[in-house]
Formats: C-alpha cells, sequence, structure tokens
C-alpha cells in the first residue's frame, strides 16, 4: 500500500524555499509515529533538507535523476517505477520493515507523480495560508479521496496554527 503523509495549508501550499512553511511540533510528532518501522519515499531535496538523514528507523528509498548517483543509508531510484518496485520487494539488508504500507514524504514533484498511485493519504491541515510559499501540494478531489477520520486540534505555546489530522482512503 502507498500512503501519502504531508503538512499543508489551506492554499495547498506545503513549502518555501526548500524548508517547511513553518515549525509544527505536533506534526512532526504525529508524522514520526505514522511512519517509525516503514518505508519512506522521497525526492533528493527532501532527503538532503531532513534534520537527520537517512530518518532513522525507517527504510529510506530516494529518487534522484542522477544517474549512479547514491545516498548514504539510503537506497537511491531513478525513476517512479523504479521506486514503486523496490517498495513492491520489501528487500532490504539493513532494516525488517514493520509493515507493507510505505509513505511518500515529499518533495512537491513526487507526491503529484505518486498521488495517483496513492492509496491513502495523512493529511495535516494547517489553517493558515502563506501567500509567499513556492511549492504546493495537489488538490484533493472529493470525487476520489473518501475522508476516514478527522481530529482537530488548537493552537498552543508550541504549535502557532490551528490544524487537523485527517485520513483520506481513495474510492
Amino acid at each position: 500500500m502507498i500512503s501519502i503523509i504531508v503538512a499543508i495549508a489551506e492554499n495547498y501550499a506545503i513549502g518555501k524555499k526548500g524548508d517547511l512553511l513553518c515549525h509544527m511540533p505536533a506534526d512532526l510528532k504525529h508524522f514520526k509515529e505514522i511512519t517509525s518501522g516503514k518505508t519512506v519515499m522521497m525526492g533528493e531535496r527532501t532527503f538532503f533538507s531532513l534534520p537527520k538523514h537517512p530518518l532513522p528507523n525507517r527504510r529510506n528509498i530516494v529518487l534522484t535523476d542522477v544517474a549512479g548517483k547514491t545516498f548514504e543509508g539510503a537506497e537511491a531510484v531513478y525513476s517512479i517505477d523504479e521506486m514503486v518496485k523496490k517498495v513492491e520487494s520489501r528487500k532490504t539488508a539493513s532494516l525488517k520493515v514493520e509493515s507493507e504500507e510505505a509513505f511518500v514524504i515529499g518533495g512537491g514533484m513526487v507526491y503529484r507523480q505518486m498521488m495517483p498511485l496513492a492509496d491513502k493519504l495523512y493529511i495535516t491541515h494547517i489553517h493558515h495560508s502563506w501567500e509567499d510559499a513556492d511549492t504546493f501540494f495537489p488538490e484533493i478531489k472529493e470525487s476520489e479521496w473518501k475522508l476516514l477520520n478527522a481530529e482537530r486540534h488548537f493552537a498552543d505555546e508550541k504549535n502557532p496554527y490551528d490544524y487537523t489530522f485527517a485520513t483520506y482512503a481513495r474510492k
């Protein structure tokens, strides 16, 4: 099963200048709980933007367009098809993957290419818009996705914006 996990603003923004829109500790904790022990798939820029790369306790697969490029602690792939085949093979020497669910974690281009292949979406809806954002998530169309659950949270001393954790399944 291919799932996507992402925090998006009200205007579908997900980043600016290669970074997250804001620091939301609750979202980072949620991300870690959901993806720990599983496979994560990402583009090269996302891999290098992570505070720790590869992400610990996860099988990391990195998409690059540079033939022969490798990433310490991660598996390199050179196409979306190859990424999907790697996930389906579930073969890794360094980490026993606990689940068949694999997560796309960014960036924008990888999300756009993987959206038609995804079975499930884990979305943190940040109830704010960033007009200066430069990276956006594809529209979540009600005709294609069914909302399974939503959990609303309010801004607090650590999380500057109201947010909702939502899970969607493909119809």
